[in-house]
Parts: C-alpha cells; structure tokens; sequence
C-alpha cells in the first residue's frame, strides 16, 4: 500500500488495517518493521537508512557524550584536519540563511522546514525553532554552538 508521501506499507492487513507482520518502508530510506494490532503497532523497530537500528532503551547515538556519526562508528575516523560535518560524506550544501535540521532545510525567517527536493514537510514550533538554532548546522559552513552535558 502506498501512501500519498511516498511511503509504502508492505506486510498483512486485515479489514483494510495494517494487521500482522509488516514494515512501513520511508521515502529517504528508513524501515519501520512491526507487529501491527488493527492499525496500531504494538511492538516494533526503526531502522534508519544507514542500517543504525534505533533502541528505545539505552539509545546513546550522538548523546553529547559519543559524538561520532554512525558512518564513523562502522568505518572510522578520517585522517586528522578532513572534518565529517554529517553522517552524510559529503553533507548536503545547505541554502543561505537556511539550517539542516536532519530531514531536511530549515528557514528561520518563514519557519519552514522542506525536505532536500525542496518540498514543504512542516512548519516549526517554537521548541524546534529554538532547537534548530541552538543545534543545526547552518548555511557557510557555520555550525551551531555545542555545550556538552553537565
């Protein structure tokens, strides 16, 4: 089954729900596979494009503390002085006065976020405005300021 976004579901359904087995695969390549109870999942995993498997429990992926992107944890660090600005290589040339925020670009000026086609995904809140300027990478190569944690 696919949805207007692009997204595809591919498992059991029953009644027209998703029911049994089944995974919802994302556009940008994030799988989220399940044990689906009329529509609702009732236990499952997330699977990011790059193969990192999200855990609820324990997650400590870009903590503060471990600040290594996953494609360095399989593979490691470059040679010293070729920074890895994200777990892309290379990043994505993020638009002036615009914010990678992860999914996409953000402009603070019209709060809006937009996938890396440049297509509209959401209008930020307060607390993801504030978030994304405190912590995202920001057009000409200016990072946000980082404070690790107390």
């Amino acid at each position: 089954y696919r949805l207007p976004t692009g997204t595809e579901y591919r498992g059991e359904l029953r009644d027209g729900q998703f029911h049994g087995h089944g995974e919802l695969r994302f556009p940008r390549g994030g799988v989220f596979r399940a044990l689906w109870h009329r529509g609702v999942p009732t236990q499952g995993k997330y699977i990011f494009a790059d193969g990192l498997e999200y855990e609820e429990e324990e997650w400590h992926y870009c903590d503060g503390y471990d600040r290594r992107f996953y494609t360095e944890i399989c593979s490691g660090f470059k040679p010293p002085g070729i920074p890895q600005l994200t777990n892309l290589d290379p990043p994505k040339t993020i638009p002036a006065g615009c914010y990678d925020c992860g999914d996409g670009f953000y402009n603070p000026q019209t709060r809006v976020v937009v996938d890396y086609k440049f297509r509209f995904l959401r209008n930020a809140e307060d607390e993801e405005h504030e978030w994304i300027l405190r912590t995202c990478r920001r057009a000409g190569g200016g990072g946000a300021e980082r404070k690790p944690k107390p």
